[in-house]
């Protein structure tokens, strides 16, 4: 039973979509054994013959050419030319080598990374600051997901005037929903399975709807963080009471399914954005992500370029891979990559020890307390017959020997709150769940089903020296509610995924942190809060953490951006939010990173935490258009076929001209540095010593004046010694609304070890406005 057990536990979590994952494989690994996969079909379209009077003929006809039973799952008509199909991997390589074919490639699993942050954020303290109800309601935020539930309070119309004429979205009927389960918040709503039905069968109708209803709760949780109603009075059992909103909570809303039980692929994900360009949607937000891979190898990367050039800004998460360095997903630099930060907010739950030793930690428990007095207390290791029997899986305790006591469980493998279920199975009476090395400090609340709490690292380990010092060890567990006001504030969270950027690393990612810690949202009625089957409970709303949840928060700001700012482009507003971020506590000192207790770097945070409300009012903004991104693919050294997947459009690099990837006018800076040693061989004294040869790297930036005019004038600082800045010019005088000036920074180079890394800071002000970009110096 133990064996069959741990199986299916592995099987789940092979298909199982996970808050605090980062997975991507292609298809061929996750079901080796089909005889036929499915593929993504990149065509040319300049390339077809005259002989056929539509693109959706040309491509049947190459399609037939290598098979008679292939049929088009979907055809791409935005976020690239062409269309995805079920082949062999012989049938794909024939049709690789037909004329007009730029690429045939596999589908990839993609997974999602999975109230008070107005108030954190500023934007209640300044409403009226933020763009006018009417101009806000114009704005369309496109979110894919898991679908929706649309009873959520959350997606209450009232006193929205009509869906945006604009709009050309529709609300698909399916499974558990009709058209008018929509209204004029939720104004659209759409479903995309073919890709997951051709991988795995049939969508199972009794375990989630083929329909745009959401059964999972994520997407529910991330549409409504964005651009939510105000509710009032909102909880997840009494816990985080208060109005809850999302960031731009006049806006529209419209969500395309694309996730489904066993993960979100390719082939979905970008006929759900292709359809999200087409019904004109403002912003796109992609709570999910993968491995990383050239850009033109990316589905998410390939879709959001097409977005953009369309002016839409794609936001997605960074990942929950922290804190190794290098884990980042979403990286294109026309992608805006959010990281996670904690909020003010905690949810305290107190561990009593019997030698009255006392230790913190969090929990949404909120049934049954334990009893005042002080209770049995074990380690699961030692209620165990098994080799990992400390993590509390499935059936791995022995009930005789947890019965009416509460067990101490290390994280790690299963979830969080099914080790509480196990722990309650076997007959325990609460549990203290420890983080590892692994999770360190950082603490995240959960919804448990029974009396339940979460230490960090280091008092779990003096937890573990109790148990083995005492031969009768008592604990008690006491749950003190929401508690307001925490500092510091905000930390970056451990799971948050860091630089440096491993496609290209002269481009700074993540771009920025938001709230994604123990946030409080909408959520599905289908399941319970915890989402595991023995969960009966339903809730309104949900306290989940992930980049899944930072993500959203700016897709929402930026849909109040865009409101305020109509004619920006998604690089002017990016850059707004980047340049305005801040990296310092109001007391001076550095944001501070959660895995390590010491201040963080932009690796951590990118250009800082986000500040909507002085985002508004940026003063200077670095823009970016579509030819700036192809001059950047030019300076990767793309070939026109790269370029076309990524672009869409037949583009040969100028060979007479000097490509840069430091040229790309991002709001931020990341300078890749080599030291060179000259063994001693040249002109010197010829005494075979080495001397450092100094390394100069030039980065260019242009400003646009979106503000009032006047003068700039730059500042510059540094943690290291070993790289000289310089700027020319120094000063910058703007006499019109949009007026740009150009910038170079010089950076040189003396001797630094290899691998390590530094960081700076570049400002403009004008004695109003601070734009500020960070700089991170690596040395390879």
């Amino acid at each position: 039973m133990l064996r069959f057990s741990l199986l299916i536990l592995f099987l789940f979590l092979l298909l199982g979509i996970c808050n605090f994952s980062v997975a991507a494989g292609v298809e061929k690994e996750l079901v080796p054994k089909l005889e036929k996969r499915t593929f993504i079909v990149h065509m040319a379209r300049s390339k077809m013959p005259a002989s056929f009077d539509e693109h959706t003929q040309w491509y049947a006809s190459n399609l037939k050419s290598v098979s008679e039973s292939a049929e088009m799952l979907y055809t791409y008509n935005n976020v690239i030319h062409g269309f995805s199909t079920r082949l062999t991997d012989q049938e794909a390589k024939s049709l690789e080598g037909l004329h007009g074919i730029l690429a045939v490639l596999p589908q990839v699993r993609y997974e999602l990374h999975t109230t008070r942050t107005p108030e954190f954020l500023g934007l209640n303290k300044y409403e009226g600051l933020m763009p006018e109800s009417a101009s806000a309601s114009e704005i369309i935020v496109g979110v894919l997901d898991t679908g929706v539930w649309p009873e959520s309070q959350s997606f209450d119309d009232k006193g929205l005037g009509p869906v945006p004429s604009n709009w050309k979205g529709q609300c698909e009927e399916g499974n558990n929903f009709n058209a008018s389960s929509c209204n004029r918040k939720l104004i659209g709503a759409r479903f995309f399975s073919k890709g997951y039905e051709a991988t795995l069968g049939p969508i199972d109708e009794t375990k989630e709807s083929k329909s745009p209803r959401d059964d999972d709760g994520h997407g529910t949780h991330t549409s409504t963080t964005a651009a939510g109603s105000v509710v009032e009075d909102a909880s997840l059992f009494g816990y985080a009471q208060g109005v809850a909103r999302g960031m731009a909570s006049h806006g529209r809303v419209a969500v395309y399914k694309v996730c489904w039980m066993g993960g979100c692929f390719s082939t979905d994900i970008m006929a759900g954005m292709d359809k999200a360009i087409e019904d004109g949607v403002n912003v796109i937000s992609m709570s999910l992500g993968g491995g990383m891979t050239d850009y033109y190898r990316d589905s998410i990367a390939m879709g959001a370029f097409a977005a953009m050039e369309r002016g839409i800004l794609v936001s997605c998460s960074a990942g929950n891979a922290g804190p190794s360095p290098y884990s980042l997903s979403n990286v294109a630099p026309w992608i805006t990559t959010v990281g996670a930060g904690t909020l003010d907010r905690d949810f305290p739950a107190y561990v009593t020890l019997g030698n009255g030793k006392n230790f913190s930690g969090v929990s949404l428990y909120s049934g049954n307390q334990l009893s005042n007095s002080l209770l049995p207390l074990i380690y699961a290791g030692n209620a165990s017959n098994v080799s990992n029997g400390n993590l509390c899986m499935t059936e791995t305790l022995i009930p005789s020997k947890v019965a009416g006591k509460i067990v101490l469980c290390d994280r790690g493998v299963n979830a969080r709150v099914q080790k509480g279920a196990v722990v309650k199975q076997a007959g325990g009476v609460g549990m203290i769940l420890a983080n590892t090395a692994t999770n360190g400090e950082e603490l995240v609340a959960d919804a448990h089903l029974l009396p339940a709490t979460t230490v960090g690292e280091k008092a779990g380990d003096l937890i573990k020296q109790y148990l083995s010092s005492d031969t009768n060890p008592t604990a008690s567990i006491v749950f003190r509610g929401t508690k307001v006001g925490i500092q510091p504030s905000p930390v970056v969270a451990a799971f948050s995924s860091r630089g440096p950027n491993s496609i290209t690393q002269e481009i700074l990612k993540p771009d920025i942190l938001a709230p994604g810690v123990n946030i409080l949202a909408g959520w599905t009625g289908a399941v319970g809060p915890t989402g595991l089957s023995t969960d009966t409970r339903r809730v309104g709303f949900n306290i989940i953490s992930g980049t899944s949840m930072s993500c959203p928060h700016v897709s929402g700001v930026a849909a109040l951006l865009k409101a305020a700012q109509p004619d920006w482009s998604p690089g002017a507003i990016r850059s707004a939010l980047m340049t305005t971020a801040y990296t310092t506590y109001k007391t001076g000192a550095k944001i501070e990173d959660l895995a390590t207790g010491s201040a963080a770097t932009p690796f951590d945070y990118g250009a800082g935490h986000v500040d909507p409300v002085t985002a508004l009012d940026p003063g200077l903004v670095y823009d970016l258009t579509v030819d700036d991104y192809i001059g950047f693919l030019c300076a990767l050294n793309y070939s026109e076929t790269q370029i076309s997947l990524v672009a869409k459009r037949n583009f040969t690099c100028d060979t007479n001209k000097k490509y840069s990837v430091t040229d790309l006018n991002y709001p931020s800076f990341s300078v890749v540095l080599q030291t060179a040693i000259d063994g001693g061989g040249g002109s010197g004294s010829g005494s075979g010593s080495s001397t450092s040869k100094s390394t100069v790297v030039k980065h260019t930036r242009t400003l646009t004046n979106v503000g009032s005019p006047g003068t700039y004038k730059v500042s510059l600082s540094s943690e290291t010694q070993s790289v000289k800045i310089s700027v020319q010019p120094e000063s910058l005088t703007f006499s019109a609304a949009n007026e740009k000036k150009m910038y170079t920074v010089t950076f040189t180079a003396t001797s630094m070890p290899s691998g390590t890394n530094s960081f700076g800071h570049l400002e403009w002000s004008d004695g109003k406005h601070i734009v500020g970009s960070p700089i991170a110096f690596s040395w390879t």
